[in-house]
């Protein structure tokens, strides 16, 4: 069961297969036959999971299991306090309120690396980053959430999946995640998993006994 790290780098798609001139997942993945757990928005950057094993695949993706996923987010402007905490409570976007996460403003990260080409720059307009951590994987959510609070990002980067974190990981470089990290990864998302059906198991309401 391999279980790939991946520095996905900007204006790359997260898919194998090849339909014009862009970057795709075939351009920094020779190992046969993995997939990616998830994905990642071709302007966006930062840490994929990729696996061989469908059903460690289906528990990194649904959002029950709550997996906690980092990201750093450069937004233009200087989000205050009360932005932040309603980053924290939940935003109510078209699709729904988001879950509670974690905001907060933090340093450009250490030793990140350029974007090429970089972001674009108003004149006057500061720029800040704030780190999130989700736990659902709703389509472009953290852009959507930073929109509606009134400070775009202008840069994302995916910096942690659950225990797996994107250091040391230059843009486009692979690490494979030794067996027994992977086996005990799968088992905890499985303890969850478990967990969430007994718990569902037991709220669940029961008919009536005949008598």
């Amino acid at each position: 069961m391999p279980l790939l790290l991946l520095n996905k780098p900007f204006q790359v798609m997260t898919r194998f297969s090849k339909s014009d001139a862009r970057a795709t997942l075939a351009d920094f993945i020779k190992i046969p036959g993995v997939y990616p757990a998830g994905r990642l928005d071709f302007d966006s950057e930062g840490l994929l999971l990729l696996t061989d094993d469908g059903p460690l695949q289906a528990l990194v993706t649904d959002p029950r299991h709550a997996l906690e996923k980092v990201y750093w987010a450069e937004v233009e402007g200087i989000p205050p306090e009360g932005a932040l905490e309603t980053l924290r409570r939940g935003v109510a976007l078209p699709d729904g309120l988001t879950r509670a996460a974690g905001a907060r403003r933090l340093e450009a990260p250490e030793g990140l690396w350029p974007r090429n080409p970089p972001i674009r720059v108003r004149a006057h307009i500061p720029t800040t980053w704030i780190e999130l951590t989700l736990r659902e994987g709703r389509n472009r959510q953290v852009r959507r959430m930073t929109a509606a609070v009134g400070y775009p990002t202008l840069r994302l980067i995916r910096a942690q999946i659950g225990p797996f974190h994107l250091a040391g990981l230059a843009p486009g470089e692979v690490r494979e995640i030794s067996p027994s990290e992977a086996a005990e990864f799968k088992a905890s998302l499985l303890a969850t998993s478990g967990r969430q059906t007994s718990a569902r198991s037991a709220s669940r309401p029961r008919a009536p006994a005949r008598s």
